[in-house]
């Protein structure tokens, strides 16, 4: 059947929103409070945004239907400069810009001429995602909707910024921060272009040497290897800068010397030298060794200060550059021998030349040279020990050794520090490279603070992180993480209480919105006005600080309604399960769970975090440069609106890349149509008497109840999406096939009870199709509002499943013969087994076997260790044909063969078998024991019949 996706998609939505069937307030039901990442309206959301918010729809509708009273928000963050910066590349015209949105994004001319002014961007891209979200079936309570700009809400992040700045989270002083030089802003993920957190590596130091009476400042991440220079390296092609900076004089690249006058030094130019005229000269290091100065084409002027050291006997790249001098006969070069000042056990006195020789470098322009480099550098790190040319840091470790030698350095004014952005090149929206700056008496998040990382870390131990390996990430960020800017002079957003000039960044006020969520409908109905809204209401609702009277009389709220206010907060928090995208682990997720401690007790901490990874677009990441970005409203257009989020969930379990493509959207309409056209046929009939294939289609569907919703506890929603569509699929083809065979005329009353189980499970995955196929099945009230399928251990019948098992199994086998032997068959037997000393050994290896145990040698000893089975030792043929047998079958198959009840093998197939045999196979088929009397075996087979495994002759 042909499916007008529109037409349904639209009457289920209608419906919802007429019954208001996703608002909800406390009530006696156990709550789930399901958040996702509030959308940044800058643009409207394609396919790889719908990602992220379909499977946390999902989770909602799930836990709605498990009896929980779910609350599932959302929000939009405005806070910011992207509109900013978005205006600002509008007015002047940018082609790129204009023409994603016309050709990508089909934004009308009209639109764009208001797009001059920022907050037109964001309010007509609000508008274009909250229609999308709709039309995706997101099971959103709107009436909670708000935008970070609105007064209300700009009222708690006063509070929440007071709270962080009275508990000493905040502070004021000096740090390097991403920065964009145009807008004069700190950036973070949310202001770059391709939402690139700029990472700072503040591990990076400069050391000063002497030229003259001239610094030569060279950048270096071991400071430790000063004792090891042999020469440096200078660009003769590079014009370098001779620049005042502060009351020293430095040469250094151009590139270099606009770096340094963002780190709140006074730099003025006041001359330049050519690279050519250096060579050869010396420089002195920290102790007055003069160090000889040689050409190198591979000095970036960008990198650095456009000046590198030299480390030969440790550096890989060093080495392998003087080796290509000397190679040229450059006099300077050939008296140079590298210094080892390291010992690492594994190298010998020369760490540089042994990997180079061992990987089998030959020249600097070899790509092998950095991994060279990062192998010797984290051996040397971990396990290398300073020798006795370190002077008095003869014989530290490596790893300790370097922080004394830089406190040793910095002491004597040989070393300063000197932070680059680890990920550089990074863009502003604006389109300008940003670079670090050292913010002078700035507002920061003191993030460094270890009391602060250790309470996350409490709160990440017992907190469930799907998937679960991604928790070593969490821990990493909390363990880097250091002060981080919490305020900036421009974009949109709220400004600091203490420092009007100065506006709460965008990363910071977007933490414990969740919080914000329980109260904003009083707001936005206006039982509050943001007038109300104090730091003593705050306090009181959030915080459970003061009391009821207190805040009654600074907000000149009722003690009443503040009561009602607090109950809404106390009833939903904590949050129970927060989504969001792997991108957003090394800040917003961190900080999710770093400002929660900070802020709310223990309780209220959050409970769940899952993150998913990205969408590919057939292979290739999404970009407006590759043509590959699908807005979602187009997409649910075309395609509808199920077919897009099965496609989406169908593609990757959680932190796989998900790899979407219109080929699968077609499969998957397909498939939906056509179990819209099953439960159109379906009527609720009278079960009758059971048969064999009943009890087995009803027993596998118990199975299916409880491997579906464990998938779906653990967020593992493609599983659970195959099981429904396919697994389901294949036993119900098998079913069919088994009640043809008998000649059974109506098994609608079955087919009804499986399907239904089926739709109501499909329910959180497809909303709108499975409402429209709960309808067919003569369902008066909504599937979203049905309960989850549960469950019961009583309804199923081990032995059913497992006779069922062997009569798939023995045609399984039958055909494969045929398939192998190209026999047309006349006559096919069956011999099962009926040796009762077989029977026991089978039964005793299963009990081995569960578990994973499949060793030849330890299930045989464990065999012959038991009095019943010590005959196994004469059958060590059997034995191990059996292992091959049970190791090929699942652990839940193995389990259910040791709870069935023992069935007779042949008395089954004799029943089941002989009919649908002679359908698929056109012969009649017969049936032995191996012991019968009257035995037809002319070719000795029935011997090799073992349980569950007949012996098959075929003429």
């Amino acid at each position: 059947m042909t499916v007008n996706w529109t037409e349904i998609e639209s009457k289920w939505r209608s419906k919802w929103q007429e019954n208001k069937d996703f608002e909800t307030n406390p009530n006696d039901k156990p709550k789930k409070f399901i958040t996702v990442a509030y959308p940044y309206p800058n643009s409207p959301q394609h396919i790889g945004h719908g990602r992220t918010y379909t499977l946390a729809d999902v989770h909602a509708r799930f836990y709605r239907m498990k009896g929980y009273n779910v609350l599932f928000p959302m929000g939009f963050h405005y806070t910011g400069t992207p509109v900013l910066g978005m205006a600002k590349r509008i007015e002047a015209g940018e082609k790129e810009i204009l023409d994603g949105l016309r050709n990508i994004y089909h934004v009308p001319e009209d639109a764009i001429k208001t797009f001059v002014e920022p907050i037109k961007i964001a309010d007509y891209f609000h508008e274009e995602i909250k229609s999308g979200m709709i039309e995706m079936g997101y099971s959103i309570d709107w009436r909670r909707e708000f935008t970070t700009i609105v007064p209300g809400y700009q009222k708690f992040i006063e509070w929440q910024i007071t709270t962080l700045k009275e508990s000493g989270r905040i502070i004021q002083g000096s740090h390097p921060v991403g920065w964009c030089p145009v807008d004069q802003n700190p950036v973070s993920q949310h202001d770059t272009m391709g939402d690139v957190e700029p990472k700072i590596d503040d591990k990076n130091f400069l050391i000063k040497f002497k030229f003259d009476e001239f610094i030569f400042p060279i950048t270096t991440l071991r400071p430790e290897t000063i004792f090891g220079i042999t020469n440096l390296w200078v660009n003769p092609n590079t014009v370098y800068k001779k620049v005042k900076v502060d009351d020293e004089t430095w040469i250094v690249s151009e590139q270099c010397a606009k770096k340094i006058s963002f780190f709140e030094k006074e730099v003025t130019e006041i001359g330049e030298i050519s690279g050519a005229d250096i060579i050869g000269k010396y420089a002195k290091n920290h102790d007055g060794r003069e160090i000889p100065i040689l050409p190198a084409d591979f000095v970036e002027p960008s990198m650095g200060t456009g000046l590198v050291m030299s480390v030969p006997a440790h550096a890989p790249k060093d080495y392998q550059a003087l080796m290509d001098l000397k190679g040229k006969g450059h006099d300077l070069a050939s008296k140079l021998e590298p210094i080892p000042i390291i010992t690492t056990e594994g190298y010998g006195s020369i760490p540089a030349k042994d990997i180079v020789e061992k990987m089998g470098i030959s020249d600097q322009s070899d790509d092998k040279l950095e991994e060279a480099t990062k192998e010797l550098y984290l051996k040397e790190f971990t396990d290398g020990k300073l020798n006795d040319k370190c002077g008095q840091f003869d014989g530290e470790k490596v790893q300790f050794g370097r922080d004394k030698i830089r406190a040793w350095l910095q002491e004597n004014n040989f070393l300063e520090k000197f932070p680059v952005l680890e990920n550089a090149p990074v863009r502003c929206r604006c389109g300008a490279e940003c670079v670090v700056k050292i913010l002078n008496n700035q507002w920061f998040l003191n993030y460094g603070d270890e009391s602060w990382k250790e309470l996350a870390r409490n709160c990440l131990d017992e907190m469930n992180i799907l998937p679960n390996n991604i928790k070593t990430e969490f821990v990493e960020v909390i363990d880097w993480l250091h002060e981080r800017a919490c305020a900036r002079q421009q974009g949109l957003g709220t400004k600091l209480p203490w420092d009007k000039d100065w506006i709460v960044e965008s990363l910071s006020d977007s933490v414990i919105y969740m919080a914000y969520y329980t109260i904003s409908r009083f707001v936005n109905d206006g039982t509050a006005t943001p007038e109300n809204l104090t730091k003593e209401f705050f306090d009181y609702v959030l915080l459970d600080k003061g009391d009821a009277s207190l805040a009654a009389s600074t907000s000149k709220l009722s003690e009443d309604m503040i009561n009602l206010m607090k109950k809404e907060f106390t009833y939903f928090y904590p949050v129970d399960s927060r989504h969001s995208g792997r991108d957003l682990v090394q800040n917003h997720l961190s900080f999710f769970v770093l400002n929660h401690v900070a802020i709310f007790e223990k309780k209220l901490w959050p409970q769940e975090i899952v993150v998913n990874g990205s969408v590919m677009m057939d292979g290739a990441k999404m970009s407006k440069s590759m043509g590959n970005i699908i807005p979602l409203r187009t997409a649910i257009r075309d395609h509808g609106a199920d077919p897009i989020r099965l496609a989406i969930i169908s593609s990757a379990e959680l932190l796989q890349d998900a790899d979407f493509n219109m080929e699968s959207v077609s499969g998957i309409q397909s498939k939906l149509e056509s179990l819209l056209e099953e439960c159109s046929r379906l009527k609720k009939n009278t079960i009758g008497e059971l048969q064999a294939e009943d009890r087995w289609i009803l027993s596998k569907t118990q199975s299916k109840i409880a491997e579906v919703t464990e998938a779906v506890e653990k967020m593992r929603l493609r599983e659970a999406l195959h099981d429904i569509l396919f697994t389901f699929e294949t036993d119900l083809s098998w079913y069919s096939k088994r009640v043809q065979a008998k000649g059974r005329e109506d098994v609608s009353g079955i087919l009804h009870q499986i399907n239904s189980v089926r739709v109501a499970m499909l329910s959180p995955f497809a909303p709108h199709v499975a409402e429209e196929m709960w309808e067919k099945l003569e369902n008066t009230e909504p599937v979203s509002k049905s309960s989850w399928p549960e469950f019961s251990a009583e309804k199923i019948d081990a032995t059913a499943i497992q006779a069922e098992e062997l009569l798939k199994s023995t045609i399984d086998d039958i055909a494969n013969i045929l398939k192998v032997t190209k026999i047309t068959p006349q006559k096919i037997v069956i011999y099962v087994n009926s040796d009762e000393t077989k029977s026991k050994i089978y039964r005793k290896m299963l009990g081995i076997m569960v578990g994973g145990q499949n060793n030849m040698g330890v299930v045989m000893k464990e065999l012959i260790a038991d009095p019943e089975t010590v005959d196994a030792k004469k059958m060590p043929d059997y034995v191990q044909k059996t292992i091959k047998d049970l190791h090929s079958e699942s652990e839940s198959i193995k389990k259910m063969k040791l709870e069935a009840e023992s069935f007779d093998e042949k008395e089954f197939l004799k029943s089941e078998l002989i009919s649908i045999g002679k359908k698929e196979f056109g012969v009649d088929i017969t049936i032995y024991s191996e012991s019968d009397s009257d035995i037809y075996d002319p070719k000795g087979k029935a011997r090799h019949a073992r349980p569950f495994k007949p012996a098959i002759l075929i003429e």
